[in-house]
């Protein structure tokens, strides 16, 4: 918006509960959250919700009502030692009977076990009062011993009747909006945008709002075309529950595919800035290593589930970097998908034949009885034969000499070929 940088949703943030909109059930009269601020008596607490229900926001009200100093820390830029850093300073102000300062930690589900442990003792002593905010279920990403000493809340996604209410109070508030002449037509599109999320509902008023800049118009016409032509055009929110998560990890796995570093690391950063979780990135490296690179270079996947392993122990910020140097060692691997092909093959030829038997000699024969039916019998034992190998038959009858897996053009691969070649001459035709 002309006239100044700050976003609309942070100009329009809440100062006090009398102007937070929704989440009734917690902070509404008589609800069990708001008798625990009003008392003052606040324990550790972690809100649970989806994006842009209010969970900073709440955070910051409650520490301007009680009137207790406020940190705030975010698990995805924030490492162990600013925990510590923060805790310390904390520590410094509990003195006598004053209230401890409140810690705000967002995403703190994207914290590690070592960060979540980090908190235990503070927490514990009241050195701090945690509030902690989560998109993700606290019972399978908060560490049980940490989880234990905090009360959990649960936040809603805002209804149409909340989200009504923010655009009204935006557009009679807000001194940068109200210079524009706007008129509101169709809402249809506003709101199933914004998906129950504040912070999208008012991006998007943004947004639109700009139109009036940019083209200078008396009066600005909402409609639901208009919405849905400036998100189109202009919205670069990473939703990583939308389709976006999704056509940001195809490109980026695209680009490792097709042996780009660059873009590679681009469609990286922004699911890092879009706080996408690191052990998604990497699960999908892992993937790629074994689908894509696999026999031209089996260390890929050796080094892409060390990444897996890594940010597992590591987490943010940190592991970023981790991430980055494992997707350019994949992006600028050789590639065959030689395995995927082979496996994909298999499966196909396993439903069309069915279960065939498996040949007598390579059964096992654990009894008497399997011994006398001829299982086991005639097997050769590889490291028996000169240079380990024989020309044993391992497929059934119906099946022998199909090629499943199928060597393709690169060193490492080459090599396995003439070693194939060698070994299976008159068998398969490699």
């Amino acid at each position: 918006m002309i006239g100044t940088n700050q976003p609309l949703a942070d100009r329009m943030r809440p100062k006090d509960l009398d102007e937070y909109i929704g989440q009734e059930h917690l902070v509404g009269d008589h609800a069990i959250l708001r008798q625990s601020i009003d008392s003052g008596n606040l324990p550790s607490f972690l809100l649970w919700g989806p994006p842009g229900v209010g969970k900073t926001t709440l955070a910051r009200i409650i520490a301007n009502k009680l009137n207790r100093s406020f940190y705030q820390l975010s698990a995805v830029h924030s490492g162990v030692k600013d925990v510590r850093e923060t805790l310390e300073k904390a520590k410094k102000q509990h003195f006598f009977n004053k209230p401890a300062p409140i810690l705000f930690i967002d995403e703190i589900h994207r914290f590690n076990k070592a960060q979540q442990d980090s908190l235990l003792s503070s927490v514990e002593q009241g050195i701090v009062t945690l509030i902690g905010a989560t998109t993700e279920n606290p019972s399978f990403e908060v560490i049980a011993p940490l989880l234990s000493r905090c009360q959990v809340y649960i936040l809603k996604p805002l209804d149409k009747a909340a989200l009504m209410k923010i655009l009204e109070n935006t557009l009679k508030k807000d001194y940068y909006l109200q210079q524009i002449k706007m008129e509101i037509k169709e809402y249809e599109a506003i709101l199933r945008y914004s998906g129950g999320d504040a912070r999208k509902l008012l991006n998007i008023i943004e947004l639109v709002a700009a139109s009036a800049d940019a083209g200078g118009a008396e009066t600005l016409t909402i409609t639901n075309n208009l919405v849905q032509a400036r998100i189109q055009e202009k919205m670069t929110i990473y939703d990583k529950n939308g389709d976006q998560h999704y056509d940001i990890i195809s490109a980026f796995i695209k680009s490792m595919r097709g042996s780009d570093p660059n873009a590679a690391v681009y469609w990286l950063a922004r699911m890092v800035e879009g706080g996408e979780d690191p052990k998604f990135i990497a699960r999908r490296m892992v993937i790629l290593a074994a689908e894509d690179i696999g026999m031209a270079n089996p260390n890929a996947l050796l080094l892409a589930a060390a990444c897996f392993e890594a940010v597992n122990l590591i987490g943010w910020p940190e592991s970023r970097i981790i991430l980055s140097e494992t997707a350019i060692y994949l992006a600028t691997s050789p590639k065959s998908n030689a395995a995927y092909l082979a496996i994909e093959e298999a499966q196909g030829l396993v439903r069309d034949t069915g279960d065939l038997p498996v040949p007598l000699a390579i059964r096992n024969a654990p009894t008497t009885l399997m011994k006398e039916l001829g299982y086991h019998k005639g097997y050769k034992y590889a490291h028996d034969y000169e240079g380990n190998f024989t020309q044993e038959e391992f497929m059934p009858d119906e099946i022998r000499r199909r090629l499943l897996y199928n060597p393709q053009e690169n060193k490492r691969e080459e090599e396995i070929r003439a070693r194939l070649q060698t070994w299976w001459k008159g068998k398969y035709d490699y």
